[in-house]
Parts: C-alpha cells; structure tokens; sequence
C-alpha cells in the first residue's frame, strides 16, 4: 500500500469522506458555547441557587440544540452561498488528501419549502463546488417527509422535504441523466433516517436504488430517541427495519450506528453493508462511541466521513476508528488484520472503502506525503505508515494525483 517515489515521497491511496454535509462547515466555530440560560430574578440565596440549578439543566447542550443552530445555517443559503460555502469545504478537503466526498445532500427547496424552478440547482451547485475543487462526488440526493413519526414538518425543515416519494424520485432521475457518463459524478439516493422519512417511502427508495445499481445511504441509530421513536413507531429497531424492507446490501451504508443492538451489526455484515463512522462530529455532538469490535467481526465494511465539518481531518477519522474503539473498551490495539498490520487496514478503510461506499471503483489518484516532513523525523522505514497513521494529521498531506 505504502510506496516510495524517486524523490522519496511517500504514496498511499487518495482518501475518501463517504457522509459529508458541506454546507455545515459555515457553522466552524460558531455552536461551541454554552446555550444561554434566562437570568433569574431576583431571590433568596437558596431560591437563586435552585434556580440556577434547574437553568443549568434546562441550557444542557445535545445533539438537538446543536440542530437548532443547523437549521439557522441552512436556512440562510442560496444557490450562490451554497456553491462558495461547499468549494471553501471541498478545498479544504482536497488539501488533506481527499479525493472521493460522498455527499449527503439535503437542502433542496427555499426556505419556505417552495421548489425552485430548477429544481435542482442546489445540487447542482454543490456538484459543480466538488469539481471545480478536484473531487469525484457521490452527490446522495436525501428524501426527507417530516419531523418524526407523527409530526409536521418544523420550519426549519421545510426546505428539506418533499411531499411524495415520487418527488425524490423525479428530481434523482433528473440528476441521474444530467451527470450520465461523467466520471467522476455518482448520483445516490439517500432516505435520511427512520425520524424523517415513513416507512411507507423505504420500498420505492430502495427499487428504485435497485434497478439504477445506486449507492444508498441512511442516518442509522444515531440517538437514543431516534431508536426509542422507531421501536414506538413500527415495533423494530432502525436496522431491523431497514431489513424488513430489504435496504441491507453491499450499496447499503449506515451512517454513524453509534447506539446499535448487537444483533443490528450482524445484520449489517449479513449483507456486507457499509457502517460509515464519522467520529470528528461524533465526539463534537456528544452521540457516543459505535461498537466498532462488534461491527468488524460481524463484517461489516468500515469507512469515515467528515459529516459536519467541525475539524477537516481525514487521518484523524480513520485513525479513530481504533483509537475510539481503545476508549471504549479501555484497551489497545483492538483488532487484528487478516493480512497486514491496523495502520494498512485503517487506511484502506478511510480510501478504497469510502470510495467504494460512494459507487468508486479504486481510490482514484494517490495522497503525497514528503519523507522529510518533521512529523516523521525518527521513524524507520518499516513503521512509517503506523507513524503517518497514529502520530500525524492531515498537515503531512503535500498534495494529491490523479491519473
């Protein structure tokens, strides 16, 4: 994997991010701090303390305020701001040694849930920012219908959803022929997860995806409450019901999976399917830690994404991919390769892996890294790669080839 140039620069398999929401990296920096709490008026010592207590709980910050913050981001994007938000991300991206983004594209409407004429030009958009950044994108056009099981739609969601899974359909069939023969462009379908889509759209979704050969991604088990709203829904967990309408094959891919049942894993690797593990956004949201032990030996394929874009660090989330395993079973070095050593399969995770969750055969170009670069002053040869690997970030990245 691993190879030397003639001017002794390291070459290793262009990297991939398969779960990407591009325009959330407008949010840098701008969801970390405290949620404010109301000032209390004015009272005893003990009343002041009660209160300050029950405001404190009341501002406790999760993965739902930190959407509340999401929505406002979206809402502000145009066909214009969209484009130049995902090409400063994609840039980004390529910098550290990305080749192939799996974008899971959701913001489809205007704010107010009206279509554009075009109906597709925010997609468009984020397509041509890809391009014009140097990427290959699996652009994964998201079906989205309500708020949860029994609920409307909240404003902030309007611009993502449609009325009829024929509508998702149409506009996938429009994107499908525009970028037919277009090499690096692979359009995808994307039902968002078990909270915004019914069951009922999950069986067209997935003929469609059939008949076309598509990759097809979903938010998985993600939240305790999307898992407990699923099972009040339907009576089955988010995979299990993923598997009663038959989504589980090797196009499948289970973003995030971080509060799944061990069962759900097996199911997963029954089928070969992707569990695309995003830990950067992981840890920053507070999901918690998938059970990465229970996904490999139940075969599931790994890969990363860089999700909301908090930190762009590709060698970070696939080097997580044991280093969050090691912390949540408070051990080290948590598994063992069938052939080669963790940094060769953790690598082949984050490029030829994520490259092939997004419908890329191969990596598609080479990540360069200089020998001579100061984070690998001292390292031998022979454990070069478990250096860039466990002991480097993105910053060694030079830059990277395509053929």
């Amino acid at each position: 994997m691993l190879t030397f140039a003639p001017d002794g620069s390291l070459r290793l398999p262009a990297l991939a991010t398969a779960h990407s929401h591009a325009f959330q990296r407008a949010m840098r920096g701008r969801a970390q701090r405290p949620s404010p709490a109301a000032a209390p008026a004015k009272r005893s010592r003990a009343e002041l303390r009660e209160t300050l207590t029950a405001a404190q709980k009341a501002a406790t910050d999760d993965f739902w305020t930190w959407r509340g913050q999401m929505y406002a981001a979206a809402a502000a994007l145009d066909p214009e701001s969209i484009h130049r938000v995902s090409l400063a991300c994609y840039r980004e991206l390529a910098a550290a040694g990305v080749r192939t983004v799996g974008e899971f594209h959701y913001v489809h409407h205007q704010p107010d849930g009206t279509p554009y004429d075009d109906r597709t030009v925010l997609a468009d958009a984020v397509i041509e920012a890809a391009r014009e950044a140097g990427l290959r994108i699996a652009l994964l056009r998201v079906a989205y219908h309500r708020g949860g099981p029994g609920r409307e739609a909240e404003p902030g969601q309007r611009r993502f959803c449609d009325p009829e899974v024929d509508d998702v359909l149409r506009d996938t069939e429009t994107l499908r022929a525009r970028y037919a023969g277009q090499k690096d462009v692979v359009i995808g379908l994307a039902p968002h997860s078990v909270r915004a889509v019914p069951p009922s759209w999950l069986d067209p979704l997935r003929e469609y995806a059939d008949e076309h050969a598509m990759p097809l991604h979903m938010h998985v088990a993600e939240q305790k409450r999307e898992v407990d709203e699923c099972l009040a829904e339907t009576g089955r967990r988010p995979v299990e019901l993923a598997a009663d309408h038959g989504l589980l094959s090797p196009r499948f891919c289970a973003v995030h999976c971080t509060q799944l049942a061990p069962h759900e894993a097996r199911l997963l690797g029954g089928a070969r399917s992707f569990a695309c593990v995003c830990a950067t956004t992981e840890r920053d949201l507070g999901d918690g830690l998938p059970d990465l032990g229970a996904l490999r030996e139940s075969g599931v394929r790994l890969c990363i994404g860089g999700d909301s874009h908090v930190v762009i660090d590709p060698i970070d989330d696939l080097r997580s991919l044991e280093t969050h395993e090691r912390l949540r079973t408070r051990s080290r070095v948590t598994f063992r390769p069938a052939k080669g050593v963790p940094a060769e399969q953790l690598w082949r995770e984050g490029s030829i892996e994520g490259a092939a969750a997004c419908g890329f055969h191969g990596a598609g170009g080479e990540v360069v890294i200089r020998r001579d670069h100061p984070a690998l002053a001292l390292v031998d040869d022979d454990y070069l790669l478990d250096a860039v690997v466990f002991g480097c970030n993105a910053n060694v990245v030079d830059r990277v080839e395509t053929p």
